[in-house]
């Protein structure tokens, strides 16, 4: 059985192949997560965000959120928590992310 820190990193580099249909960088790097949590039973909270309130992608990237941490090994159960505060900005992507897009 992996480790709860095993389980969390599988479960960010899963994270990392869900994208933003509008935005060409994961949802980890644009830091639309705000935390990933495991428990010694292996029930996996994520806490994430989506840019705007009104975002295009609010229908389906829960699901793929889901989806894809619950094919990580370990992983018992997902628990999502879709917050707003604090709302997201750019200044939250990764340097990765703000290269990727121009910003920097």
């Amino acid at each position: 059985m992996p480790t709860q820190e095993e389980i969390k990193d599988s479960v960010v580099k899963q994270l990392e192949t869900v994208f933003d249909p509008e935005i060409p960088v994961n949802i980890y790097e644009l830091g639309l997560i705000y935390d990933v949590a495991v428990n010694d039973g292996g029930v996996v909270d994520i806490k994430f965000t989506l840019t705007t309130p009104m975002c295009p992608a609010a229908d389906i990237l829960p699901a793929e959120i889901e989806t894809k941490a619950r094919t990580v090994e370990g992983a018992t159960d997902v628990k999502l928590e879709l917050v707003w505060d604090p709302p997201w900005d750019p200044s939250m992507m990764t340097d990765e992310a703000r290269l990727d897009l121009g910003l920097e």
